[in-house]
């Protein structure tokens, strides 16, 4: 099987041989129709057992794929890597919900029965797969569309709305409420106000959500072109508040004496887009909405300074672990962002005071591999509409850039550790292994930051017969003692 043709022609062959109907439907029909030509995902509807079929198709395509089996919901996925493409085979079903999960219970359906339970109108669309098996022409999908919920209209009209009503659909899989406000900034569609309603008032069911389905939707918002129109639509309908109410809690300005700070909420979603515009990196993207989440903590009115929030980048770590472990991250995607969000401000600082060939030195040890994505999130952080400051601080910006080349470049900076190493110190010193040999070499490590001496093994040798002495007679004593 070479093409899409070929694997849709083996699949209505298997059909025939079965004698049961297989649709193609939801996402496949909503993209072909929106000119979309690059979907490698494809949803089949069986009208009859999705498991069995999965394993007639394995057969007759001679296992030329993976099958996957999901026995509580009929359903099953087989991946076929050439051509790249996943296919799902679900039988067509009836769910029934629980109010305390998501998973239902599913019972054999017809097409229309199907078709009603689906998430959106645009998703409800289905076609024969016998349509596929040629190069589908709108024209033709369009003779052969079985749209029973209008779902062409409203993707015309570049509209989210639920086959059924929104409460039923909301309340019985709480996810799609994330889904539609996802798809609204995938798509660059509308949502009814009737569903961005029942959003608002079931808000509350996505608790039964598990954090990684959250985490999922959150990162697929945060891919789109512009991740602020999702971001806004969650905090509309307060969705915001259920997931991430550290971010929400951003949201306002206060005032006293004339003196307002900026609507840090505002500033997030500005920051996120201009990190979009620089990065595909949806975790850098995922940063930039949390950056400053320790401001509401530490906002304080200082007279005859005005609004101050010193230290919010320390509240800001801490207060991202939690969110980290109630949305199931990763240890190293978990602390990436904490020490992104730590050390935000230290560009900013260096700019202050004078970039100076030591202060780069550390910053470019502290941040290791992450001082590309620092500098990106610092660009993105210049959310002034003042032109003039935004050029500046652009550029000031750029003179940083320029200067971690030349520094790291010139002090052999990229993998920095003291050249003169623990085992050799242990050696010269006779010393075990302890808190001294690493004292000693975290010396030799800050001289070199400090530019005291060059970062080479001779001038690290010399400078350690000048300080030894100094940290075994500190060892010692503290024995003594």
């Amino acid at each position: 099987m070479k093409t899409v043709e070929d694997v849709f022609k083996k699949i209505h062959k298997a059909a025939k041989q079965e004698k049961v109907e297989v649709y193609v439907v939801g996402g496949y029909i909503r993209d072909i129709l929106l000119g979309k030509k690059d979907t490698k995902d494809i949803d089949c509807m069986v009208v009859g057992s999705g498991i069995n079929f999965a394993r007639s198709f394995d057969v007759a395509v001679d296992k030329v794929g993976s099958l996957i089996e999901f026995p509580d919901f009929d359903t099953a996925r087989y991946i076929i890597e050439t051509p790249n493409i996943m296919i799902e085979f679900a039988g067509a079903r009836a769910e029934a919900y629980d109010q305390k999960s998501r998973k239902p219970k599913v019972a054999e359906a017809t097409l229309e029965q199907d078709l009603s339970r689906r998430d959106f109108t645009v998703n409800a669309m289905a076609a024969s797969v016998e349509v596929f098996t040629k190069k589908v022409t709108l024209v033709a999908l369009k003779k052969k569309l079985v749209d029973l919920f209008e779902g062409s209209k409203d993707l015309k009209n570049k509209l989210l709305r639920t086959p059924l009503d929104p409460d039923s659909t909301f309340s019985d899989d709480p996810l799609r409420m994330l889904r539609a406000i996802r798809f609204a900034g995938q798509l660059d569609f509308s949502i009814t106000p009737e569903a961005m309603e029942s959003i608002h008032r079931n808000r509350g069911r996505i608790k039964i959500i598990s954090g990684e389905r959250v985490q999922e939707e959150l990162l697929k918002m945060l891919a789109t072109k512009k991740p602020s129109v999702s971001l806004t639509l969650l905090y509309q309908t307060k969705l915001l508040d259920e997931i991430l109410p550290e971010v929400s809690a951003l949201k306002g300005v206060e005032e006293v004496f004339g003196h307002q700070h900026k609507d840090n909420l505002v500033h997030s979603f500005l920051v996120v887009d201009n990190i979009a515009e620089q990065s595909e990196d949806v975790w850098l993207r995922l940063t930039g909405l949390f950056h400053d989440i320790g401001k509401t903590g530490t906002k304080k009115f200082v007279p005859m300074i005005g609004w101050t929030f010193h230290g919010h980048e320390h509240l800001g770590k801490k207060l991202f672990y939690g969110i980290a472990k109630r949305l199931k991250f990763s240890r190293e995607r978990t602390d990436y962002i904490a020490k992104l969000i730590r050390w935000h401000l230290q560009p900013i600082s260096l700019m202050d005071d004078g970039i100076t060939d030591s202060a780069v030195r550390r910053l470019i040890v502290t941040m290791g591999e992450l001082i590309g994505d620092l500098l990106i999130l610092g660009r993105g952080d210049i959310t002034t509409g003042n032109p003039n400051k935004k050029e500046r601080r652009l550029k000031n910006y750029d003179n940083l850039a320029k200067k971690i080349v030349e520094v790291m470049d010139k002090d052999k900076l990229r993998n920095f550790q003291s050249p003169l190493r623990g085992d050799e110190i242990m050696s010269l010193c006779g010393l075990k292994p302890g808190p001294t040999v690493g004292k000693i070499k975290s010396a030799i490590e800050e001289a070199i930051l400090d530019g005291i001496i060059p970062n080479e093994y001779e001038a690290s040798r010399e400078y350690f017969g000048k300080i030894k002495d100094q940290y075994l007679k500190l060892a010692l004593d503290w024995e003594k003692a």
